[in-house]
């Protein structure tokens, strides 16, 4: 294909306020190519899809294909040039039906009126068209899987059959069999002729899928490289202006582990709803547990009910030995419990966007610094810093809005609240869901140090290795039970993946849990 149909991103470059995002950004896509696009969160990448989608100008720069400037001052603009976005923030409204969210931007109407029935066999016909054939298309979006939400936004963009398919994060959400799914789609579209730019921080992927890479670092793309000519670890040199001496940090001696101490955090015979059925666990201090599941089977129901985000139908909780009632997340922070929690949707379940970072970082504990019903500022501000230092945060958090952070220095503030209030047990889920290479490799510190200094973890990852290389031990879940629990220094991530497939493998057709 002749270079005169590349897409050509040249001098690209937009600031907010003192924020350089990106600074004359230049690279070249082949036409008809699948292209990642890697940097570490702050790098411009989001800033990038954002402009190609026509969600915001920039301020300098051209984006050409076939030699013609393309126009993208609004979103409408970049539809009419065959430009779709999946988001990672998703944009589903959540609502709304599946029908009614793929049907959009213009849902059939008969009379004037939304013809719903006509709505439902369309959207039932488009996801049999992508391979998706178990989800009610009557469901609102908000009663569905975080997994599932995330298919649901990249069908919808691959519907408008665009020229050029912007993919953010696709797979941050994604189990494995669903990412062979995306990889069948992705390969459809390019043999299409669809060009298909993916964001992404999974190496794994990057090399089954794309072709070509660019990286981008401190809003500069600073290479531009054939995958297959590119190892990984001067991709990520590239990515940090630096090498990683080691991706996880030594496990800890098990002689670091206190002795002869009731369990920092035991469930016995935990059941929530349909999903969660008789859990029962320890969580021992300096010690960090593994979950494992294929989607739906139960972990995220185990997490967030022993935060008391949702309500416990039977089984006990005790921490440090002494039984608790968790009615609330209010009760889990304010009445010492001493658990603290990394939800799935940082965004919209862990932090209040519109506060700045500081704010966020002590809003669990802001009691602490009241008297007589007036909040000591210098006091807080001086132990939001210190919490900060310890997670590695961005100063500038202290007073910025949350939502003027990238993914990893968000991720990082709700890590620095749990410290700030002194938690015993962490609850973590996907902790590193969207997070580049760096803030992985500096989350897994805080990790580290956290169960070295005492605390207790409990952890789900969707990443394999992340649960083989930092936990002790791993639980694996099925249908809403531990069915097995595995030694995490002594696993291998097929040995892992064997596990749970296994599992799925034996139960009986009945049971229509989806693998």
């Amino acid at each position: 294909m002749s270079t005169a149909e590349d897409i050509i991103i040249t001098g690209l470059t937009k600031r907010f306020g003192a924020t350089t995002a990106l600074d004359r950004a230049s690279t070249r896509i082949r036409r008809g190519s699948v292209h990642a696009v890697l940097g570490e969160n702050g790098a411009g990448k989001s800033t990038l899809i954002k402009i190609l989608s026509g969600v915001i100008k920039p301020d300098e720069g051209e984006v050409r294909l076939g030699g013609k400037r393309l126009d993208l001052g609004s979103p409408v603009a970049a539809h009419r040039a065959g430009i779709a976005t999946a988001f990672q923030e998703l944009s589903l409204v959540p609502d709304l039906s599946v029908a009614e969210n793929l049907a959009m931007p213009n849902p059939t109407t008969r009379w004037g009126l939304m013809n719903r029935r006509g709505l439902a066999r369309e959207a039932e016909a488009l996801l049999a068209r992508y391979g998706i054939f178990d989800v009610d298309v009557g469901a609102t979006v908000r009663s569905l899987d975080l997994s599932v939400r995330q298919k649901l936004e990249i069908v919808h963009a691959m519907a408008r059959q665009p020229h050029l398919l912007l993919l953010d994060e696709p797979t941050s959400a994604l189990a494995s069999r669903d990412v062979e799914w995306l990889g069948l789609q992705i390969e459809a579209r390019r043999q299409a002729g669809c060009t298909v730019v993916m964001i992404t921080h999974r190496m794994p992927e990057v090399r089954e899928f794309c072709e070509e890479m660019s990286i981008l670092r401190n809003g500069r793309f600073v290479g531009l490289h054939r995958t297959q000519d590119i190892d990984d670890e001067t991709v990520f040199k590239e990515i940090m202006g630096r090498s990683m001496d080691t991706a996880y940090p030594p496990r800890l001696p098990v002689t670091a582990r206190p002795a002869k101490q009731p369990p920092r955090l035991q469930g016995t015979g935990l059941c929530s709803g349909e999903r969660l059925k008789g859990v029962s666990f320890d969580l021992h201090p300096a010690e960090c547990v593994g979950v494992v599941a294929l989607q739906g089977m139960g972990q995220l129901e185990l997490f967030y009910s022993l935060f008391g985000l949702t309500p416990l139908d039977a089984g006990t909780v005790a921490v440090d030995g002494v039984a608790v009632t968790i009615g609330s997340p209010g009760k889990a922070i304010s009445q010492g419990i001493g658990l603290g929690l990394v939800p799935e949707e940082r965004k919209t379940e862990g932090l209040a966007l519109n506060l700045s970072g500081g704010e966020n970082v002590s809003l669990p504990v802001i009691g602490r610094f009241a008297r007589w019903g007036l909040i000591d500022l210098a006091r807080e501000r001086e132990a939001v810093l210190r919490a900060l230092e310890q997670v590695r945060g961005n100063p500038r958090a202290l007073t910025e809005p949350a939502q003027a952070f990238s993914g990893g220095n968000q991720q990082k503030l709700v890590m620095a609240k749990w410290l700030l209030a002194d938690t015993r047990a962490l609850l973590l889920f996907d902790p590193t869901r969207g997070v580049d290479v760096g803030a992985k490799h500096e989350i897994y510190e805080l990790m580290r140090n956290y169960t070295a200094a005492g605390g207790a973890i409990l952890m789900y990852s969707t990443e394999i290795p992340e649960v083989i290389n930092l936990c002790d031990r791993i639980l694996v879940m099925y249908a809403g039970r531990v069915v097995a629990e595995l030694d995490g220094a002594g696993c291998t991530e097929a040995g892992v993946t064997t596990a749970m497939l296994s599992v799925a493998a034996a139960a009986p057709a009945a049971q229509g849990v989806a693998t």
